[in-house]
């Protein structure tokens, strides 16, 4: 199980804002940036500012996935 940050790349690439404008807009940092691209945990401040950013939602940024664990 965990996070994926798929939606938030669906959201950038609907209003034609790359990575770096992200970045500026929200005011996160470098790092922060580079844990979002790897599904990394964030702290909800950065998420925040995203949320604040783009006026959307956390699930409109944020997705929680079940992992297979071959029992299934």
């Amino acid at each position: 199980m965990g996070f994926t940050y798929e939606r938030l790349w669906e959201q950038t690439l609907k209003r034609k804002i790359n990575k770096t404008a992200l970045r500026d807009m929200a005011g996160i940092t470098n790092s922060t940036l580079s844990r979002l691209s790897k599904n990394e945990m964030v702290s909800m401040d950065a998420l925040a500012r995203i949320y604040e950013a783009l006026q959307c939602g956390l699930e409109d940024v944020v997705e929680y996935k079940l992992e297979k664990n071959g029992n299934d």
